[in-house]
């Protein structure tokens, strides 16, 4: 098709869809990556409603010679997902629960349901989805399907075929097919007439049912021990259910579609077998070992014992975990430093059961004199070490610079028995190539999470990413196994099928490949006549990379480009608010692609990459790519690669207001302390003219929202009023410095107050000098400029004054965390700037700390009973902890306490006042914190410490809540007195 041309088809396909079609270059250019090393722009992207849709984009690449790539999460491996066709997301409106049938313990759904969602809506039927990958809380079914995914239960399970009953699929000439179980008499009827659907049955029983075919198949294909097997189509499970004689007792093309990686068919809706749900009583016992080949070695002693799960971590990953704020904390049962250990999971319906099973295995272990060291896990400890385990593949994007853990060998499967030798053989052919591999993943089933350590910007990186694919493809035919466990063969591994399986073997796939799919019009380059393995990369090789100028400090990734291209397309910023956490806040609002972290980064790396401005962050679609970014900070901490999209939105915006100068309400709003300065000398009158509907029209602020107060005076100057009622108070407890942020100043005074009195009235001397703002404002809106003028100087003022004996203390999360965090990137003296966050905390980091020193007791406060919840600010969930918080509301002994388990308020700052972000930040706020608030009763306490989360709550569930500071200084006894 001509450019012009092509673009006026679509235009026209646009126009004709239901659902949403873009071929605009951003979407593009977020839609080019999966989770791969591949990079493929295509033509355009599509969200189909309905079954219509689906069939007029089958219409649409037949008549124009284009392919359908369908996607879901968008989380594959092996570039399944990338292609230059249409790219079919169906994560978006495919996404119902269809039919559930408690009896027969089955279920029918849409594609787009996610593995976690399902079994959240099974669990009170007693029955689950088993299938359990590292990516389930935003993995779908469709994408299961696709790839025929296993998981960490597979020992005990099995794998999606085995749970795939049938599949409601769309033909390659548009025609609706179901395919499910049908018996040997209904076969020859089936193959009988002139449809797609009955020339698919005659041609596959003709050749399937063919002696000579079956012989080469069960000579070629990987051993039937193994149950991980995704090499091609399964022609090797399809004839699992022939009787001796070779011929068809039953045939199900369903289980010939699933792995098939939407090459064949396109889906529609998925019938499931489901399982009772697992005994609940679970121990997860993780022995440590000296080596890899010890843990592969204890692998085979530990499957003994009927385990639920068998997973390795080796030492690469397990240092990874020390990198990131989130996994860090998961990883508090690991002793000394091990190069490997073992998840092995238990399960009983008993207490007595299950211990007399884990000691046992323990024994065992030590029989054998496997381990060095054992940790043995039980409740919600379990949670914290899986889900360091599930990060695993995330985490290797942690490494720094241009060399990563790449997947390509990263899922070979063998028989369990060959494990050992077979990493060893393995080890050793990566010790030729001076490679030291992530040893990773699913031990008991004898599959590997194999990945070299490649630079594929390098050319010389690229021929060893050939050579050693190609070199452990031949190794794992050696031991009649499978180079696709779990993954699927996309791209990377499509190449060595005719290896795998035998030339004759591979013509069957290609034969099939045309019988379903004559024109090549899904997913072509996948399976058969595959695209290139060390093409189309994400980078392009030996290209000399564009120098970005920054004013943020990127250093630590080595200059903001590769800070971007720490996404590896994980895709855990998709994750829904069942999932629990705050990231993405604005992607759960919108369930967009584009409203991603990922998509954010992908961008950004994108136009950085390939722009030829003069200033390459002059771009209309970078502008809307973070747009509806919050900056919550969220990813830096949940994102296992820590992709720190929130610094990444500042440094857009500061670059991009050099050729776009700001609007006059982002002026006001980076220069708020100024204008409150000026309001506050009529606070009064200026509240009155605020709240007018005519001025928030005026500065396109929304016309719901209230605006905040200022106060009747500023905290300051309260304070030289009332400073000589602290000065001489007596204090044997410590000192130190209160940090009077912008907030507090103009608009919470009272928590200030609070906070000067509580921290009083416990002993401490309280400091308050003259400092500058915090910079918040400023670094929000990109006005970098004015905000490194501000750090510069907040250092230069705390640099002699702060210590560990009197440390700094802050009441505004996202004020006092920027010396934790943003103050790095921008202060002149970052050493300095580095030497005072090591004495700067929160105001209840600080009481918490001082509460475990026994300065402070619950002796101090009152004994009535309240309730308590409390609302996190995203802020303190990321770079600092909402524990503290919780331990410190917990001084009075009588208070119930508890945590909401709530993501992003949707406040964000200034945010939820802009009139164009008002829907979206209502809605981001009613996913997880509105309605539980709505359930409290009067007398509950809500605590937030964020001043932004405590507007919100008020306007939009008309509560009040209050800062955990004012919470315990009412706490305090009547007898602690100034």
């Amino acid at each position: 098709m001509q450019e012009s041309n092509s673009n006026k088809r679509l235009k026209t396909l646009s126009e004709e869809l239901k659902g949403e079609f873009f071929f605009d270059d951003l979407y593009k250019s977020i839609y080019a990556t999966d989770a791969s090393v591949y990079r493929k722009l295509p033509l355009a992207v599509a969200f189909p409603k309905d079954k219509d849709d689906i069939k007029k984009l089958i219409a649409f690449a037949h008549e124009n010679h284009t392919t359908l790539i369908p996607r879901t999460a968008g989380t594959s491996l092996a570039g399944q997902c990338v292609g230059d066709g249409i790219v079919v997301d169906v994560s978006k409106h495919f996404t119902k629960i269809l039919e559930l049938n408690e009896k027969d313990k089955t279920i029918t759904v849409e594609p787009g349901i996610i593995r976690d969602d399902l079994n959240l809506f099974l669990k009170p039927y007693g029955l689950f989805f088993s299938p359990n990958t590292s990516t389930s809380n935003r993995c779908m079914i469709g994408g299961m399907v696709g790839n025929n995914s296993s998981g960490s239960t597979s020992i005990k399970y099995g794998v999606t075929r085995d749970k795939v009953l049938e599949l409601e699929t769309i033909l390659s000439d548009g025609s609706e097919a179901v395919f499910k179980t049908i018996k040997k008499e209904t076969i020859a009827k089936k193959a009988e007439g002139k449809s797609l659907e009955s020339k698919i049955y005659k041609s596959l029983f003709e050749k399937l049912s063919n002696s000579k075919i079956q012989a080469e198949i069960h000579k070629e294909f990987p051993s039937k021990t193994i149950h991980r097997r995704n090499t091609g189509y399964a022609v090797d499970a399809f004839l699992d259910s022939n009787s001796e004689d070779g011929l068809f007792e039953d045939i199900n093309i369903s289980k010939l579609l699933c792995g098939s990686e939407g090459t064949l068919a396109f889906t529609t809706s998925i019938t499931l077998q489901l399982d009772s749900l697992p005994p609940k009583k679970e121990v997860l016992i993780v022995p440590h070992f000296a080596s890899v080949q010890e843990s592969l070695e204890a692998t085979v002693v530990a499957m003994k014992h009927s385990l639920y799960a068998c997973e390795l971590l080796d030492k690469t990953i397990l240092d990874c975990t020390k990198n990131n704020r989130e996994q860090l904390k998961n990883r508090f049962f690991i002793e000394g430093d091990p190069k490997a250990v073992l998840m092995l999971e238990l399960r009983a319906d008993s207490k007595q059961v299950l211990k007399e099973k884990a000691q046992k295995l323990i024994q065992d272990l030590k029989d054998s004199n496997f381990g060095y060291a054992v940790a043995e896990l039980y409740g919600e400890d379990i949670k914290k070490a899986l889900d360091l385990r599930k990060a695993g593949l995330g985490l290797l994007g942690n490494i720094i610079g241009d060399a990563k853990a790449v997947a390509c060998i990263e899922d070979t499967a063998v028989d369990l028995k060959d494990l050992p030798n077979y990493i060893a053989e393995f080890t050793k052919m990566m010790d030729g190539y001076n490679q030291k591999a992530v040893y990773y993943a699913h031990a008991g089933a004898g599959e590997i999470h194999l990945r070299p350590i490649l630079n594929l910007k390098d050319s010389e990186d690229v021929k060893l990413f050939r050579e050693i694919t190609a070199n452990t493809a031949k190794l794992v035919k050696k031991y009649k196994g499978s180079f696709s466990g779990e993954h699927g063969d996309g791209i990377v591994r499509a190449e060595f099928l005719s290896l795998m399986i035998g030339d004759k073997n591979y013509q069957l796939l290609k034969e099939i490949k045309k019988i379903f799919d004559p024109n090549n019009i899904f997913n072509n380059g996948k399976i058969v006549d595959a695209f290139p393995m060390d093409e189309s990369l994400r980078y392009e090789v030996d290209r000399k990379e564009p120098v970005i100028e920054t004013l943020f400090d990127f250093s630590d990734s080595e200059g903001l480009l590769k800070a971007t291209e720490k996404c590896n397309g994980s895709g855990d910023c998709r994750k829904p608010v069942s999932a629990g956490g705050t990231m993405c806040p604005s992607y759960r609002a919108t369930k967009n692609e584009k409203d991603t972290t990922r998509a954010r980064a992908n961008a950004l790396r994108e136009f950085l990459t390939n722009s030829n401005k003069k200033n390459r962050f002059n771009h209309e679609e970078l502008k809307q790519v973070f747009d509806l970014c919050l900056s919550c900070k969220a990813c830096a901490s949940e994102c296992p690669s820590n992709v720190d999209v929130a610094s990444f939105k500042t440094e857009f915006l500061y670059q991009y207001h050099k050729e776009n100068p700001p609007t006059f309400r982002t002026r006001i709003i980076a220069h708020n302390v100024k204008y409150s300065k000026m309001g506050s000398v009529f606070p009064h009158l200026t509240n009155a003219i605020l709240n007018t509907t005519l001025l928030k029209m005026a500065l396109g602020i929304a016309t719901k929202r209230s605006i905040p107060k200022l106060a009747p005076t500023t905290f300051k100057k309260w304070y030289i009023k009332n400073k000589f009622k602290y000065d001489n108070v007596m204090f044997d407890k410590g000192e130190l410095y209160l940090f009077i942020d912008e907030f507090t100043n103009f608009y919470d005074i009272e928590v200030g107050k609070d906070a000067l009195e509580l921290l009083s009235k416990l002993g401490y001397k309280v400091r308050v000098i003259e400092h500058e703002e915090s910079g918040r404002s400023f670094i929000s809106k990109g006005f970098l400029d004015e905000a490194k003028k501000i750090v510069d100087k907040n250092v230069s003022i705390f640099l002699g004054l702060v210590s560990e004996k009197i440390p700094l203390v802050g009441l505004e999360p996202s004020a006092i965390l920027s010396f934790r965090d943003e103050y790095f990137r921008l202060a002149e003296n970052k050493e300095a700037a580095i030497k005072i966050s090591k004495n700067t905390f929160t105001i209840e980091e600080f009481i918490n700390n001082e509460r475990l020193k026994g300065n402070i007791s619950e002796n101090q406060f009152t004994d009535q009973e309240r309730v308590v919840k409390i609302h996190g600010h995203c802020h303190q969930k990321a770079l600092s902890s909402i524990e503290s918080t919780f331990s410190m509301l917990n001084l009075p002994k009588r208070y119930s306490v508890s945590i909401i388990n709530s993501g992003c308020c949707g406040m964000a700052g200034s945010f939820g006042y802009e009139k164009e972000h008002y829907k979206v930040s209502m809605q981001v706020g009613e996913d997880s914190l509105f309605p539980k608030i709505r359930n409290y009763k009067d007398d509950v306490i809500i605590a937030a410490p964020g001043t932004s989360c405590r507007h919100q709550i008020k306007d939009a569930v008309n509560r009040n809540s209050m800062h955990p500071i004012s919470i315990l200084k009412a706490a305090l006894n009547t007898d602690n007195d100034l």
